[in-house]
């Protein structure tokens, strides 16, 4: 093996993402490689797809991983659902809602956003009064925002986005897995999601879902979708049925570790998950209130897997993150836009969401600080 790779020290990962990596997902990511068009690949296919409806609470057809990170599978929705000229709302309170709105514009939108303080949830009664002034294409919200640590009211907002006609899109990047997200129960049409957040898979996957509703858009177009390597008519003939028809090789490993970390969590059971997710949570709520430490967002609204702790006066907060990293190999995030040097982003996400690694983080915080 490479010098470099040799000298790869193992780090609890505790940031934004990635997480922790379970051995079993390392084991499975080590099988042999096979053929992309192998049948027995082929069947591995088949399951991931029933497997990630079971964990979307979806009935939907079209629901498969798409090859690239949660990035990319944010752009297959935007691609495959927006025409140059429709009008598109964002709903946005941080970076990942801003870079949806960069996505739609740059493919020719009407777009329109609805922007709320970095920190505060999405106000669905500014939503409700927006949606009644004109139909829109679709309308776009993350659920949970990475940047800052809130969690949207996505299952208020559903309800008002299909009165008013548009297609409801979803990011549960890093929500997916650590907490419920009902595709069908609330009428979401689209969502995309990533691999490296609550599913504690490395990065290069990105779970998407379309209902009916959308794939009826998406065949409705008028143009050809304008991103061949992203386009779902193409791709679907891939994903489906007996037959196969070539469209890309598949990152056929990491597929395999999707395949194991959706195993998982499927078989801990989905709301033995979502509770270890809260309870690692509220475990570290105490022991950061013993040490003095607050958090950007109020309670109500905070994220069990993502937590934005503000940085306390005086403290160098690059030289305690970096202090973590050196001395005890713990790596936690830096904030992000208006947030730089305000907060640190604690992420206990997946695997990592587990008692052990928060006592570890707290001792280490408390040593430091």
């Amino acid at each position: 093996m490479h010098a470099q790779l040799e000298a790869l020290q193992e780090v609890l990962l505790m940031g934004p993402g990635p997480s922790t990596v379970p051995p079993s997902i390392y084991r499975a990511l080590a099988q042999p490689t096979i053929g992309h068009l192998d049948p027995a690949f082929i069947s591995i296919m088949d399951n991931l797809k029933e497997q990630l409806k079971e964990l979307m609470g979806t009935n939907n057809a079209l629901t498969l991983p798409m090859s690239g990170t949660g990035s990319a599978g944010m752009e297959t929705c935007f691609v495959n659902l927006v025409e140059p000229g429709d009008r598109v709302l964002i709903l946005a309170n941080g970076v990942f809602g801003k870079r949806m709105q960069d996505v739609a514009t740059r493919l020719g939108a009407e777009v329109e956003v609805l922007d709320f303080a970095w920190g505060t949830p999405v106000v669905v009664e500014e939503v409700a009064a927006r949606l009644q002034e004109h139909p829109y294409a679709l309308v776009g919200v993350v659920h949970a925002e990475t940047s800052t640590g809130v969690g949207n009211p996505v299952e208020a907002i559903g309800p008002l986005v299909r009165e008013n006609g548009a297609l409801f899109l979803v990011d549960a990047v890093t929500s997916l897995a650590g907490m419920p997200v009902p595709v069908d129960a609330w009428g979401i049409d689209a969502l995309y999601s990533g691999t490296q957040k609550c599913l504690s898979c490395p990065p290069g996957l990105s779970p998407v879902s379309f209902s009916e509703r959308a794939v009826n858009k998406l065949q409705a177009r008028e143009g050809r979708v304008p991103n061949w390597y992203l386009d779902l008519t193409q791709i679907v003939n891939y994903w489906s049925g007996e037959k196969r028809s070539y469209h890309h090789t598949a990152p056929i490993n990491m597929l395999y570790g999707l395949c194991e970390a959706l195993a998982l969590v499927l078989d801990e059971g989905k709301d033995a998950v979502y509770a270890r997710h809260r309870a690692a949570h509220a475990q570290l709520a105490e022991g950061l209130q013993e040490l003095g430490l607050t958090f950007l967002v109020e309670e109500a609204s905070r994220l069990p897997m993502l937590n934005a702790v503000e940085i306390p006066e005086g403290v160098d907060e690059a030289a305690l993150r970096a202090a973590l990293l050196n001395r005890h190999r713990i790596e936690i995030g830096a904030g992000l836009g208006p947030l730089a040097g305000k907060v640190w982003r604690v992420g206990l996400m997946g695997h990592t969401a587990r008692p052990e690694y928060v006592e570890r983080l707290l001792t280490a915080l408390k040593a430091e600080l």
